[in-house]
């Protein structure tokens, strides 16, 4: 089995990250275009698993030794369930709950991407990290002044945004990182000579 040269490994995984940035740009599209449906579609999978963390826990309380832990578990499982039952039967309040999450989310996920273009600011395209973050940071922000009469909206809509940002800012990094590589390579190619 032959093995990759470093470049061509890297090549690979640019070629993954840019294909993951461009099904983000599309799935924020569409999140855009349909807000309150991608609302209600990430209270169903946040419902959904917490349903599933629920039953982790009833799996675990019956496999416990000791009769207070088994209670314990037990309790716990019986309410992620029944959270999670709540949140999958009244959507409207799961959507007015998980966008507050979600403007601590983004407020959190931009700060931490302006930490990280601080980090990496040397290197070539990472001025697209620095407005993701900004971007990200500003849409958390929305949120928090709009809340809670925008929430059916809001949250597929920043939701939206967000993935197409991050799924650009990927791309660009991406492609960056190719053309770091293939100069680093040409000029690997032309020391050897």
């Amino acid at each position: 089995m032959a093995q990759n040269s470093p470049v061509e490994m890297v090549r690979q995984a640019s070629t993954v990250s840019i294909l993951w940035g461009v099904l983000l740009i599309v799935f924020g599209m569409v999140a855009v275009g349909e807000p309150l449906l991608a609302a209600v579609a990430v209270n169903a999978l946040v419902g959904w698993l917490i349903i599933l963390a629920g039953v982790v826990h009833l799996v675990l309380g019956f496999r416990a030794h000791g009769a207070g832990s088994m209670i314990w578990k037990l309790l716990v499982g019986v309410a992620y369930l029944c959270f999670g039952g709540y949140v999958i039967a009244h959507p409207l309040l799961g959507v007015a709950s998980l966008t507050l999450l979600l403007a601590s989310l983004f407020v959190i996920e931009g700060i931490l991407d302006i930490v990280l273009f601080v980090k990496m600011r040397p290197m070539h395209g990472s001025s697209w990290m620095l407005m993701d973050g900004i971007i990200t940071l500003l849409l958390g922000l929305l949120i928090y002044v709009q809340w809670p009469s925008s929430s059916a909206w809001a949250i597929g809509t920043l939701v939206g945004i967000s993935m197409i940002f991050s799924g650009v800012a990927r791309v660009m990094m991406s492609l960056a990182v190719r053309r770091a590589t293939g100069t680093v390579a040409a000029t690997s190619s032309k020391i050897a000579a």
